[in-house]
């Protein structure tokens, strides 16, 4: 293939400049905000999770608490209403006034029960209460603080592909300068090589794989005509000659 060496030349400046691309296409997926984007999504939904679950508990806990305040209310007034009897002097009978008593001391052993199964569960609601108020507070804090990396993140994105936009400008502009043949190979060398396509030849050694060329292919490129594309024969990249200084 052969290109003037003005068109090869431009193949380094566009290099350089889709390695830029390169760069800022990795800071738009490398910015902080990204990363701590995602922590706080993940960790507003386990927050949200486990405050459903904390609600489910509290109802149910709540529900015990009126079931046995209930059942509390429905021994006392039993109980209420034996002793009233006991004491209304109605009963003559000895074994149904035994049974009486017996019964109103069951009862009150029955409601000391309860009582206390409500003080255990007026315990468990307070936890629980105290638990949701806390969970709430903290998917609240959560979302906040969500919805303000996301707009440090859309705001550096969108500096980001404001210089993308500029870069991709120059680019094809520069790509404008060199011929479709040899633009072909740059592009399919950059996507086989990971991007770098084109290197200069500075000082014996291919600036694209880092290796220094044998005196026998240095020799076969200086006697190649100036407008001969050349490769390096270990890494395959497109080699640009360059003028090196003369002192070194």
């Amino acid at each position: 293939m052969k290109a003037e060496p003005a068109a090869q030349a431009r193949l380094l400046d566009l290099q350089e400049l889709d390695l830029e691309l390169q760069r800022l296409e990795h800071r738009v997926v490398s910015l902080p905000e990204v990363a701590e984007a995602t922590r706080l999504a993940e960790l507003a939904d386990r927050l949200d999770s486990e405050l459903i679950a904390a609600q489910t508990h509290l109802s149910d806990a709540e529900r015990a608490q009126r079931k046995a305040e209930s059942d509390v209310d429905q021994v006392r007034s039993r109980a209420a209403r034996d002793t009233e009897r006991l004491e209304s002097g109605r009963i003559s009978n000895g074994k149904e006034l035994q049974n009486l008593q017996s019964e109103i001391a069951s009862l009150g052993r029955r409601q000391a029960e309860l009582e206390e199964i409500v003080l255990e569960v007026m315990e468990q609601v307070e936890t629980l209460s105290a638990e949701v108020v806390r969970l709430t507070a903290a998917a609240h804090d959560t979302r906040v603080e969500y919805t303000e990396v996301i707009a440090r993140r859309d705001t550096a994105t969108a500096q980001i592909v404001m210089d993308r936009s500029r870069v991709t400008e120059n680019r094809n502009r520069v790509a404008g300068d060199v011929p479709e043949p040899l633009l072909s190979l740059y592009d399919k060398l950059r996507a086989q090589y990971g991007g770098v396509a084109a290197a200069p030849l500075r000082y014996g050694r291919c600036d694209g794989c880092k290796l220094v060329l044998s005196p026998a292919e240095l020799g076969e490129i200086r006697s190649a005509a100036p407008d001969e594309v050349v490769r390096c024969e270990e890494c395959r990249r497109i080699l640009v000659r360059v003028e090196e200084p003369e002192n070194r």
